[in-house]
């Protein structure tokens, strides 16, 4: 089986979406942040504020590419980089979780483990807008989660992938 790949903005429900979905599909489950987390033993936020942003996203082409099949559940700024857009589209279907800023803003409110996301509104606001633009352009299938149950996020991508 190709993989699965689930992008969108941070906040938009891959992990837990990506969770469910594999059991349903039962296929494997790999979540890119938390391999990175376990390879480097050190938290993403850690990682952001020792080594860089940059390291970090070399970390995550890497998680990438040790994904062999299943349900993957990158990180937000998968798409950031030319050649990780190349690897999913050759190697599984990639499903865009499309998400209102609205409802990020709810999501994460709370959550201080989002070195991007813990900036001013308006630097906020840019990076959502161009990483949506980013998704948009290489996804295979668009999914739409406001106000939606995780069981009818993963019910409608099951329906797209499998018609």
């Amino acid at each position: 089986m190709e993989c699965i790949y689930l992008i969108g903005f941070m906040g938009s429900g891959k992990s837990t979406i990506g969770k469910l979905l594999s059991r349903v599909l039962d296929v494997p489950f790999m979540d890119t942040d938390e391999y990175i987390v376990e390879k480097n033993q050190m938290k993403i936020n850690d990682i952001f504020e020792k080594e860089g942003e940059i390291a970090f996203r070399n970390y995550e082409s890497q998680a990438l590419k040790a994904s062999k099949s299943g349900v993957i559940s990158t990180g937000g700024g998968i798409v950031e980089n030319e050649d990780n857009m190349k690897w999913m589209k050759q190697n599984g279907v990639i499903v865009y979780l499309q998400t209102s800023f609205e409802e990020i803003s709810n999501r994460l409110k709370e959550d201080p483990t989002r070195p991007l996301w813990n900036k001013r509104i308006k630097e906020r606001h840019e990076l959502f807008h161009q990483r949506c633009n980013m998704y948009s352009k290489c996804a295979d299938y668009i999914v739409t989660t406001d106000k939606k149950s995780v069981e009818n996020i993963v019910d409608d991508i099951k329906e797209r992938i499998y018609e």
